[in-house]
This record gives structure tokens, C-alpha cells and sequence, in this order.
């Protein structure tokens, strides 16, 4: 049976290092899909969940209430990639998008119509340069709601804001992508 986060909180904030690595084993993929979402960029994603992790290294003991860990442990993800997207902001770059390659069922590319091919890819381009042009806070309510399933309750706690708060952002970034997309309809 695994330890809770309360668990391994205490035991982190205690130097024990097989507890730090059981929590980094659990939250690696969804704090770098977060990352990865926010960013668009792996590099700066991988450095802000580093980042983070090193954090709670050091900081472990600071926390007030330890079964809290993973959501405090997303918020300093968070709170990192807004502090990358400013800067970002200053250095007047585009974040290199790229589109997946498309699979089929088999596991196979599929053998579909060119055209169709580059239709879909040009309209994941368009979403995704939708996102980048969404306030940060809109972008990362959307992504945790479409993308991975997240109910208002748990967004809320993972960006520090209350249900109405997250209804409020991700509704105005549901209209802003609705307008940017309706070439798509």
C-alpha cells in the first residue's frame, strides 16, 4: 500500500530521500503534462517540474498541512509556468508548436486523404495558437478542464481559486476560443 501525501510529507520534511522519490515517481506525468500544456515548450515544462520538486525538497517542512502536498505541489508548477509566460512576454517569442503524429486505432498512420490530413493538422494549429493567446488563467482552467477531466472543485484547488472563480474563467475562455475557432465551424 502506498503512503498518503501526508504520509510522505512528513517524511520528506523528515530528509527521508525514498519518500521524495515515491513522490516523484507519482507526480511527474500530470505535473509535466501541466507544464507541457501551459508552456508548449518541453524544455521550460521539464525545468519548472525540476524546479518545483526541488522546492518541496527544501520546503517540505514548511507545510502547514501536509495532505495538502500535491495540491501545493501543483500550485508552485503553476505559479512557476505564469512566471515563465512573463517572461516569455518581455522576450517577444513564439513557442514552436508541433502537431502529433496522427494514429490509427491499429497503432498504424492511417492511410487518409491528404487533404483531410492537412485540414486536421491546420485546425490543432489554430487551436493551439487559440491557447496561447488566452489570458494564462483562462488557458490553465481550460486545459484542466477539457483536457484532463478535472470537475470545478478540483481545478479550484489546484489554482487556488474558488468553483464560481474557475466556472467564470473557463467560461470566457470557452467564448475567446469559440470566436478565435469559427473558421472550424
Amino acid at each position: 500500500m502506498e503512503p498518503t501525501d501526508a504520509v510522505l510529507a512528513e517524511r520528506i520534511a523528515a530528509g527521508d530521500d525514498e519518500a521524495f522519490e515515491q513522490l516523484v515517481h507519482r507526480c511527474s506525468a500530470p505535473l509535466l503534462r501541466l507544464a507541457l500544456r501551459m508552456l508548449g515548450d518541453r524544455a521550460d515544462a521539464e525545468d519548472v517540474v525540476q524546479e518545483a520538486f526541488v522546492t518541496v525538497w527544501r520546503r517540505a517542512g514548511e507545510l502547514v498541512e501536509p495532505a495538502a502536498l500535491r495540491t501545493w505541489l501543483f500550485q508552485i508548477v503553476r505559479r512557476r509556468c505564469l512566471i515563465v509566460l512573463r517572461a516569455r512576454r518581455t522576450r517577444r517569442t513564439e513557442p514552436v508548436w508541433s502537431v502529433p503524429e496522427q494514429r490509427s486505432m491499429a497503432g498504424r498512420p492511417p492511410l487518409a486523404d491528404p487533404q483531410r490530413a492537412a485540414e486536421a493538422a491546420a485546425g490543432v494549429l489554430d487551436l493551439l495558437h487559440a491557447l496561447a493567446a488566452l489570458p494564462p488563467p483562462q488557458r490553465e482552467v481550460w486545459l484542466l478542464a477539457e483536457i484532463d477531466g478535472l470537475s470545478y472543485l478540483e481545478i479550484g484547488r489546484r489554482v487556488g481559486a474558488g468553483e464560481q472563480a474557475v466556472r467564470g474563467r473557463l467560461f470566457r475562455a470557452r467564448v475567446a476560443l469559440a470566436d478565435a475557432l469559427r473558421a472550424w465551424r
